[in-house]
C-alpha cells in the first residue's frame, strides 16, 4: 500500500550540515539508500517530500503535474522567512510559472542563448578573462580569486550581453547577495527583489530612449513582451548570469587545488577541460536546497501519494551522486563523462544560460591553470569561508597564491 506524508511534527527538516566543503550533507545519501523520497518539514511548518533519487528527480522535473508556480511553493527550513506571503509571480519572473506563460517567454528568450550564439561569445569571454588575469599578476600574490576573477569575468559578460552599465556592479551585485542570502528577513528579501527590478526598469526606460546592441533593446524592439516584462526577464538573467557562474568558478578552483591528482591530469591533458567542466557541475552542484515543486493532483511515485498541495524538494546535489547513474559518483574524476547530469536542472526550467555557463568555465578554468601553473591556497583550507548562508553554495573568498 502507498505511503502518504505524516503530520508535520514527526517529519525531519531539510539538512545542512557538511563534514566536507564539497560533499552534501552525509544523511542525504543515507536517504537516497534507504528512502529516496522521504517527508521533510518546509520553514512554514508544512510537510511535504524530500527526493535524493536521480531516476525520481527527472521524473518529477519533467512531469507537468507538478508546478513550479510561484504561490504554491513552500521553502526548505534552512530560509528564515517566517511570514513572506507568496504571490504569483512578477511579469517576466518566468521561473515561477506554468504552461503556457511559462512557454510565452521562454520562446522569446531560446534563440538568443543556443549553442552557436554563445559560442559568437567567446573570443570576447577569452579577452575579458585575459585581461583579470592581467589584472591579478600586475598585483602578485596574494589575491582573493572571487572578487579578482571568478565573480567580475560574468558579470561583465551578462553585463554586455543585456546592456547593463559595468560599473554598476556593486548595486546590482549588493541586491542580490541580500535576495540570495538565507538570513535575510522578509523585509530584506523583498526590498533587495524590488531594488533589482527598480534598477531594471530604468535600465529599460533608458534603453527605450537610447537603444543599444545588447538584449534588453531587443527584447524591446519584439512585439510580445512590454516593458514590465523585459525588466522582470532582465532582473532574472542578471541574477543568475553573474551569480551561479561565480560559484562554479570560485568552487571548481578550491576542490581542484584539493584534488592535487586531478589537477595534475588536467594540467597534463588540457583536452580533458570539457569533461571537467561537466564532472566539476555534477560533483559541486552549487544549486543545493532545491529546486521545489508543488503538486497539482494525487501523483504516486516509488510507492509515495504525494498529494495535491504537497511540495516536493529535489536534492540535485544527491541525486547526482546517485550510483545508479554515476559510478564512483562521490569522487572527482575529471576524465568521468558526467553527461546527464541535473546541475542545470532538467525539463522544461532546464537552465536557459547553460551553455553561456560552460563557455565561461572553459575559458575561465583553462585560462586560469595556463597562466598560474603554481597556483595555491594562501590560507589552511578550513579557513575558507563557505557559502553556508546561501541559497546558491560556493566561496565568499578563495585566497591563492602562485
Amino acid at each position: 500500500m502507498a505511503e502518504t506524508v505524516p503530520a508535520a511534527a514527526e517529519v525531519p527538516e531539510l539538512p545542512m550540515s557538511r563534514s566536507c566543503p564539497f560533499d552534501p550533507p552525509e544523511q542525504l545519501a543515507q536517504l537516497r539508500e534507504e528512502q529516496p523520497i522521504t517527508p521533510l518539514r518546509y520553514q512554514d511548518g508544512r510537510a511535504g517530500w524530500l527526493v535524493t533519487s536521480y531516476a525520481i528527480a527527472r521524473t518529477i522535473l519533467a512531469d507537468p503535474r507538478f508546478s513550479r508556480k510561484n504561490e504554491l511553493q513552500h521553502l526548505p527550513k534552512p530560509f528564515k522567512l517566517t511570514g513572506l506571503t507568496r504571490e504569483p509571480a512578477q511579469p517576466g519572473f518566468f521561473l515561477g510559472m506554468d504552461p503556457p506563460e511559462h512557454t510565452r517567454y521562454r520562446r522569446q528568450l531560446t534563440a538568443h542563448f543556443t549553442v552557436r550564439r554563445m559560442r559568437q561569445l567567446e573570443p570576447r569571454i577569452a579577452r575579458i578573462t585575459e585581461e583579470h588575469l592581467d589584472a591579478m599578476e600586475r598585483h602578485g600574490p596574494p589575491v582573493d580569486l572571487v572578487s579578482e576573477f571568478a565573480l567580475p569575468i560574468p558579470s561583465l559578460v551578462i553585463c554586455e550581453l543585456l546592456g547593463v552599465p559595468y560599473e554598476d556592479r556593486g548595486r546590482f551585485q549588493g541586491y542580490t547577495r541580500r535576495l540570495l542570502s538565507l538570513e535575510s528577513t522578509p523585509d530584506e528579501t523583498v526590498a533587495a527583489r524590488d531594488a533589482l527590478c527598480d534598477y531594471l526598469d530604468e535600465l529599460v526606460a533608458r534603453k527605450r530612449s537610447e537603444p543599444g546592441d545588447d538584449l534588453v533593446t531587443t527584447l524591446l524592439a519584439g512585439a510580445d513582451l512590454d516593458d514590465d516584462e523585459v525588466a522582470g526577464v532582465g532582473v532574472l538573467l542578471l541574477v543568475a548570469g553573474h551569480e551561479t557562474t561565480a560559484n562554479m568558478l570560485g568552487l571548481g578552483t578550491f576542490a581542484l587545488l584539493r584534488h592535487p591528482d586531478q589537477l595534475t591530469a588536467l594540467r597534463a591533458d588540457p583536452s580533458l577541460m570539457e569533461h571537467a567542466v561537466e564532472e566539476l557541475l555534477r560533483y559541486l552542484t552549487i544549486v543545493h536546497l532545491g529546486p521545489t515543486r508543488a503538486a497539482l493532483e494525487d501523483v504516486e511515485i516509488s510507492g509515495r501519494v504525494i498529494h495535491a498541495g504537497d511540495p516536493v524538494t529535489i536534492s540535485l546535489s544527491e541525486a547526482n551522486r546517485d550510483p545508479e547513474r554515476f559510478e564512483n559518483g562521490e569522487e572527482l574524476d575529471v576524465h568521468h563523462s558526467a553527461t546527464g547530469h541535473l546541475a542545470f536542472g532538467h525539463g522544461i526550467h532546464q537552465c536557459l544560460g547553460q551553455q553561456l555557463a560552460r563557455i565561461e568555465m572553459r575559458i575561465g578554468y583553462a585560462a586560469l591553470l595556463r597562466r598560474f601553473p603554481g597556483l595555491r591556497l594562501a590560507v589552511a583550507p578550513e579557513d575558507v569561508r563557505m557559502r553556508t548562508d546561501m541559497s546558491i553554495y560556493g566561496v565568499h573568498n578563495l585566497p591563492v597564491a602562485w
